[in-house]
């Protein structure tokens, strides 16, 4: 055990140390996390955030998913050594994971105690709904009630119920797009075909998405690979696969 590790009283704060982490050029506060002692010892030697997800019950590198990691540049314990302040660079600039620059956005107008969300207006175009849809799928199948919870009960029955569901709605995409397609042709009001096959599309999107947060694979993943495909053509992407 580091000087730094030895110096807080771990029992005090329940094994969880309370961080504050701004931005070490503006002071804008970003985010509120915890570290246990190993959290804090990676911080530590790597210079970079590691912190305890209190969901995961894990130790994660913040940014291991998205790419917005925090790098150290100073670090302070407050009188009692039992908080711990990040002064950091934020790569990406997003701290929070819905695409806000700092996770305080929701401000309490101290006239009426009124919350106001200016969230939409503070989102980074690295982040957004599907960001913010994973964020909830993970929650739900870490915490909810498979007995009040349909993404709970899909990872409760497994994987080969979550992928049933994935061949299903990617079926009846097909089919929407096929009725869109006869609409069209037949000169009927294609409105209300269209409509039934972006509801297909979200569908099929959101059960791909529980999908992948059956095998932990953020979409960031799938995102990166789509911007690897940049310039390249699809016979190309075709041949780069035959090879490996």
């Amino acid at each position: 055990m580091n000087s730094v590790a030895k110096s807080i009283d771990w029992q005090k704060v329940g094994g969880l140390l309370p961080v504050v982490v701004c931005d070490h050029a503006t002071n804008e506060v970003l985010m509120l996390a915890y570290m246990n002692e190993e959290a804090l010892n990676l911080t530590l030697s790597s210079r970079y955030a590691h912190y305890f997800s209190r969901t995961k019950n894990r130790i994660w590198k913040k940014g291991e998913e998205s790419g917005n990691t925090q790098k150290i540049k100073s670090a302070f314990l407050d009188c009692d050594n039992d908080t711990l302040l990040l002064k950091v660079v934020q790569k990406g600039g997003a701290a929070c994971h819905t695409g806000a620059r700092s996770c305080f956005f929701n401000e309490i107008n101290l006239e009426n105690l009124e919350i106001s969300d200016e969230k939409s207006e503070v989102k980074k175009p690295s982040y957004g709904v599907i960001d913010e849809l994973y964020h909830v799928i993970e929650d739900r199948k870490l915490n909810a009630d498979p007995q009040s919870s349909y993404v709970a009960s899909l990872f409760k029955k497994g994987e080969n119920q979550i992928l049933k569901k994935v061949g299903e709605e990617a079926g009846e995409f097909i089919m929407a797009a096929k009725d869109l397609s006869f609409a069209k042709q037949t000169k009927q009001d294609a409105q209300k075909a269209k409509n039934d096959l972006i509801y297909e599309a979200a569908d099929l999107c959101f059960h791909a998405l529980v999908a992948l947060s059956a095998h932990n694979i953020h979409p960031d993943a799938v995102k990166n690979e789509l911007a690897r495909r940049f310039g390249m053509s699809g016979i190309e992407e075709k041949r780069s696969r035959d090879v490996k």
